[in-house]
């Protein structure tokens, strides 16, 4: 989740809790994804990717099961 940390953590605070408005959860959901207590789902994780322009991407979210759930994205 570091990718996601750091991408998170050089945004303000109000931009923070614009970001994971606009990925449909909360800051407070989000951080703990970034500090790996939560698994974000799969709807969440297309959402960081798409709203962080790809900086963040579903494989750096579910680097375990990514292949598994999104297989077109291939290797």
């Amino acid at each position: 989740m570091d990718t996601l940390k750091v991408f998170v953590l050089a945004l303000s605070m109000t931009e923070r809790q614009a970001f994971a408005e606009r990925c449909g959860t909360t800051y407070a959901f989000l951080r703990n994804v970034m500090y790996g207590q939560r698994k974000p789902g799969e709807k969440l994780c297309v959402a960081i990717e798409r709203l962080s322009s790809g900086i963040v991407t579903r494989k750096h979210l579910r680097p375990m099961d990514w292949q598994d759930i999104w297989p077109e994205l291939g290797g």
